[in-house]
C-alpha cells in the first residue's frame, strides 16, 4: 500500500469519526470535506470510493443506528427527543427514515422488533466466522510466531465458567490507532494487529505500562458486518503526531464493567456474548453510550499457545 493511499485512509477516518461526533449538527458537504482537507468538488467521489457509501448515506445510516440504540435506553426518551438528538428535523421524517432502514417503526422497535434485526445480524456473523475459520487460524499461527508481542482477535463458540466482572473508572487515553472495517471476528482484525504491532514496535510506541486497546466502534447487533469498525490502538503521549494511515484519537475516561478474559483468540467473541447475555441482565447496570473496548496485558500473552489475558470493558451506568 502506498504512502499516498495511507494518507487518504487517515483523512477518511477523520471524516468518519467527525460524523459520529456531530450527528446532531448539520453535516453538509463543504464542512465535512474541510475536515479531510479535500476540496468539496472531489471529496464526494473519494469518500464514496473508499467507504462504499455516499456522504449522505453514511450520515443517515449512523444517525439511524445511534437512534436505534437510544430508543432502547432507560429511562425511555421520546421518539422526538431521539430524532432531534441525532439530527432529524421532525418525528415524521425520522419515522419514515427509520422504517425504510430497519423495516419497522420506532415504536415497534421499542416493543421488541429489534430482536429480529439483531438475530439476523448474529446469524450473518456466525456464517462469516464459519467460512473464515481456516483463514483465521492461518493468521493466528503467523501472529504467534513472528516475534512481535501483540493481541489477536477472533471468534468461536466455546463453553466457559462464570465470568469475573469488576467496575473500573478508566482515565482519558490518547491513542494511536489503525482501523479495520469489516466483520468482528474476521481474520482481517488479526492482520490489522499484525501490521499495527510491527509499526508500533519499529517506532518504539509499545512502551512499558502503556495501554494496548482494541475498540469496537459499532454495535454488531445494529450495523451490518461489512460496515463494523475496529481500531487497534496503543497509548501515546502528547508529542505523538499522526503518521500515514495511523491516526490519533482520545478515548474519554468513564466507568466500565470489565470482564476478565484468559484464553485463546478463538474464544473471545463468545466471552463478549456472555458479558451481554449472562452478566449484564442481572448486574443492576445498563450499557452507556460509547464503544466497548478490550484492554490487553502484554505480560499475559503466550506466543507458544496463543493464550492471552485481557479485560473486556463495556461502558455502563446505573439501571
Amino acid at each position: 500500500m502506498t504512502d499516498s493511499r495511507h494518507r487518504y485512509i487517515a483523512r477518511i477516518n477523520r471524516v468518519v469519526d467527525h460524523i459520529d461526533a456531530h450527528l446532531g449538527e448539520p453535516l453538509d458537504l463543504i464542512a465535512v470535506a474541510a475536515v479531510a482537507n479535500f476540496s468539496p468538488w472531489h471529496f464526494h467521489r473519494v469518500f464514496q470510493a473508499m467507504t462504499g457509501e455516499t456522504l449522505a448515506e453514511r450520515v443517515r445510516r449512523r444517525r439511524l443506528e445511534v437512534a436505534a440504540a437510544r430508543l432502547l435506553g432507560s429511562p425511555p426518551e421520546s421518539a422526538l427527543g431521539v430524532a432531534v438528538g441525532v439530527g432529524f428535523g421532525s418525528a415524521e421524517v425520522f419515522t419514515r427514515a427509520f422504517k425504510a432502514h430497519f423495516g419497522v417503526t420506532p415504536s415497534a422497535w421499542r416493543r421488541g422488533a429489534w430482536r429480529e434485526w439483531a438475530a439476523r445480524h448474529q446469524q450473518q456473523l456466525s456464517k462469516i466466522h464459519q467460512a473464515e475459520r481456516k483463514a483465521h487460524q492461518a493468521v493466528m499461527a503467523a501472529l504467534c510466531h513472528d516475534g512481535v508481542p501483540r493481541p489477536v482477535v477472533a471468534a468461536t463458540d466455546p463453553k466457559g465458567t462464570t465470568m469475573n466482572v469488576e467496575l473500573k473508572t478508566l482515565p482519558d487515553m490518547r491513542l494511536a490507532y489503525m482501523r479495520h472495517t469489516g466483520p468482528y471476528g474476521s481474520p482481517g482484525i488479526s492482520q490489522t494487529w499484525q501490521r499495527f504491532g510491527a509499526w508500533a514496535e519499529q517506532r518504539g510506541a509499545m512502551k512499558p505500562g502503556g495501554a494496548m486497546v482494541g475498540i469496537s466502534q459499532d454495535s454488531p447487533d445494529l450495523t451490518a458486518p461489512e460496515k463494523c469498525r475496529y481500531d487497534a490502538c496503543v497509548e501515546v503521549d502528547a508529542e505523538f503526531r499522526p503518521e500515514g494511515e495511523v491516526g490519533v484519537q482520545t478515548l474519554p475516561g468513564r466507568r466500565y464493567a470489565c470482564g476478565h478474559f484468559n484464553g485463546t483468540a478463538l474464544e473471545i467473541h463468545a466471552a463478549w456474548q456472555r458479558m451481554f447475555t449472562e452478566w449484564l441482565p442481572d448486574s443492576g447496570w445498563q450499557t452507556d453510550e460509547g464503544p466497548a473496548i478490550e484492554l490487553y496485558d502484554l505480560k499475559g500473552m503466550d506466543a507458544a499457545t496463543g493464550r492471552m489475558a485481557c479485560l473486556l470493558c463495556v461502558p455502563v451506568r446505573a439501571l
